[in-house]
């Protein structure tokens, strides 16, 4: 999620520009003649400690992440805990993406050599004075973490140590991250992963996991290469009450913590590690364990089925409103040569001379519409990229660097579209367009990102972004993103034509009212510093959009309509086939925010943004037409919300989620959840909005310019 964002220093420049090595695809593995692997993902080979090269290491490092709860939307740093920290060791650079995404790599001190076992190793032992201020603050934060359910996240040459446990239906769920701990409330009822053993049992106590048998499973190379690669890594988390801290058995009763407990409490931090070979798990496909656990891939085949459904219905639909009664329309239209079946003109072509009449508030309707084509060209393209695996889980934090890094680069795209709509909407103000497009979709992004950046410093999680990284956005957003979109805007406006002495445009460039035999399209006067339409030299002028029917100067009155017919009703009903395309994946997207999963199913959803794109066209189309017939020709803001109106019933879904599957509590973690979700609803709602108004707009140009018009 966008909103979990850790206190790191700012981005260095060079990690800005993943997405060049990603467009790139792949870089060379670091022997000659070794298969392509994406940055930063090229195996590592291990030895035993005897045969260390420069080739083969022998040490294993594991690192830490930033803990997290589904409980909390606020994630703590490793050092914020009072677990044993490394004496020394060098943090992981982390890009852009894994900034925003809250990582928060950390060196530990567990340190392991491979092939080599360790049974129950001391790591450090903390001792708590319930009597001193700071030992007791620090033990009431490991209560709250474990009460809240707060999750170690370790790692081992880039691969998450995970804890597998059965489930239901003999399913066995490999977890990415383990328990701190757990606690058994004063009435007996174990909670989370209190149930696991029955030696937890005692009312009211905490029972902290200090102890973990770690098993790593290594690949042996067969390609001539030496040594080894690590293909897994599980552990299970165990609590031991150690009798002689310095010298520990890993035997005895659990580590418990009772909640009135009082002196001096020591906490001994243990581990053991085995090493198993497992030739059955090579290293390209080590994480299809963690993904294979993770659950319903089954719904997600009855999801695109479902969508599928709608697709078909909804094409049928159109197919019909177009190939039979378009096609009836057209031809009877056309067929009308005398005056008098001219004068009994009925259905839409009565609006011919209305439906480009430019909208109200056309600026801001121009605005949306470049905002929405930036979100949508940078959705699609990296969907594209996750699709061809560039974006995995393994290669952290590159699907938030792509989409962030295409959205500044996408300026141009924004700027164009919405100067060329705001001047076929007859906008003159094309710096106050300009700037809009530039400052205020993003401006509001960034205003609640703020906002949500403020609570998260107030209580003082880890994921609140520094200044330094606010500043480094800014300089992407205002040094990259706003130049290019006064690029686009300025291609925009200056779409040009050099037009010859005489030339009949030149009276309406002029101000003059030209013979009507003159043909004269749409065009707004660029250079106009000659006294005649005969002047001697050429003139530059902007041409609009062309469209296929001349606007009448007097608007047409709308004939009272029916209430399917009004505007409310028809947004409302046109935003309900598209979000039945999209909620049960939408489920899955909001479980992987929110609840901490893995997503990794981005054919499943590449797919479903084509069936999403499809839907919301048709809908908008079969709607706008049967708003055609009733002679309203108001179609540019109605075509727009209709599809946006998908949007609403994503935010009603997201409030759902929070109430019925969410165990979120505590006021500052509802707010950053609802401001969260604030930003997702915006960014949609551009998105599918823009894909209406398109298709709308497609269509009307489609229809009007194949009947004849007097």
């Amino acid at each position: 999620m966008s909103g979990r964002l850790s206190a790191l220093s700012p981005p260095r420049w060079p990690e800005l520009f993943l997405l060049s090595l990603l467009l790139l695809g792949a870089t060379p593995g670091p022997r000659p003649g070794a298969a392509f692997y994406l940055p930063g993902l090229a195996p590592v080979n291990f030895c035993e400690e005897e045969k260390r090269s420069d080739e083969c290491k022998a040490e294993i490092e594991l690192f830490v992440n930033r803990l997290d709860s589904v409980e909390s939307v606020l994630p703590y740093e490793y050092t914020a805990f009072d677990f044993c920290q490394a004496s020394e060791g060098k943090r992981p650079s982390e890009n852009l993406g894994q900034v925003l995404f809250g990582e928060r790599i950390e060196p530990s001190p567990y340190k392991f050599t491979f092939n080599k076992k360790e049974t129950c190793k001391l790591v450090c032992t903390k001792v708590y004075h319930t009597e001193k201020a700071e030992d007791k603050q620090k033990l009431e934060f490991l209560k709250k973490s474990m009460l809240l359910n707060y999750q170690h996240h370790w790692i081992v040459d880039n691969m998450p140590v995970t804890w597998c446990y059965d489930v239901e239906d003999s399913q066995r769920f490999c977890n990415p991250g383990f328990p701190i701990g757990c606690y058994i409330t004063d009435k007996g009822h174990a909670k989370d992963a209190c149930v696991i053993s029955s030696e937890f049992h005692e009312r009211d106590t905490f029972y902290i996991f200090n102890h973990v048998d770690i098993k790593i499973y290594y690949h042996v190379v067969e390609t001539g290469t030496m040594g080894a690669r690590l293909v897994a890594a599980k552990l299970e988390p165990k609590s031991f009450k150690h009798t002689h801290t310095d010298k520990p058995d890993c035997s005895g009763p659990p580590m418990d913590i009772s909640n009135q407990a009082s002196g001096e409490i020591k906490i001994a931090y243990t581990y053991s590690v085995s090493f198993e070979e497992d030739k059955n798990i090579r290293w390209a496909s080590r994480w299809d364990y963690i993904l294979e656990s993770m659950p319903h891939t089954h719904i997600q085949w009855f999801s695109i089925m479902n969508s599928l459904v709608i697709v078909l219905f909804l094409s049928g639909m159109v197919a019909m409103i177009m190939l039979r009664t378009l096609h009836k329309d057209i031809a009877r239209y056309n067929q009308m040569d005398s005056t008098e079946d001219a004068q009994e003109e009925f259905g839409w072509k009565l609006v011919h001379g209305d439906i480009f009449r430019p909208p109200r508030k056309g600026m801001l309707l121009s605005v949306f519409l470049g905002s929405g084509t930036q979100i949508l060209i940078m959705t699609f393209v990296t969907l594209f990229f996750a699709c061809l695996g560039f974006l995995s889980p393994a290669n952290r934090g590159a699907l938030m660097t792509c989409a962030v890094v295409l959205w500044v680069l996408l300026g141009t795209p924004a700027g164009y579209v919405a100067a060329r709509f705001y001047k076929s909407f007859g906008g003159e103000k094309w710096k106050t367009n300009v700037l809009l497009t530039s400052f205020l979709c993003p401006g509001i992004v960034f205003a609640d990102f703020f906002i949500m950046n403020l609570i998260l410093w107030g209580e003082g999680s880890s994921a609140a972004i520094p200044f330094g990284t606010l500043v480094a956005i800014l300089a992407l957003w205002f040094c990259i993103s706003v130049p290019l979109t006064f690029i686009g805007a300025y291609f925009g406006f200056k779409k040009n034509l050099q037009l010859p002495p005489g030339s009949p445009a030149l009276w309406h460039c002029l101000g003059q009212q030209p013979p009507p035999q003159l043909g004269v399209p749409p065009a707004v006067c660029v250079i106009a510093a000659f006294p005649t339409p005969q002047a001697t030299s050429h003139v530059t002028f902007l041409q609009a959009i062309e469209h296929p029917v001349r606007t009448n100067q007097i608007p047409r009155q709308i004939p009272e309509q029916s209430f399917y017919t009004k505007p409310l009703p028809g947004i409302i009903m046109g935003g309900i086939l598209p979000f039945g395309c999209i909620f049960i994946q939408l489920f899955f997207i909001l479980n992987s925010i929110w609840s901490h999963q893995m997503y990794y199913m981005f054919g499943f959803l590449f797919l479903v943004f084509i069936i999403l794109v499809i839907t919301c066209s048709e809908a908008t189309i079969l709607l706008c037409y049967f708003h055609l017939c009733a002679e309203d020709y108001h179609w540019q803001w109605r075509s727009f919300l209709t599809s946006g109106f998908t949007a609403v019933y994503f935010l009603i879904y997201a409030v759902h989620y929070f109430f019925s599957k969410l165990q979120i509590t505590g006021t500052a973690s509802t707010i950053l959840y609802f401001g969260y979700t604030m930003i997702m609803v915006l960014i949609f709602f551009l998105f599918t909005g823009t894909i209406g108004f398109f298709a709308c707009f497609w269509f009307v140009t489609k229809i009007y310019s194949v009947v004849k018009v007097d």
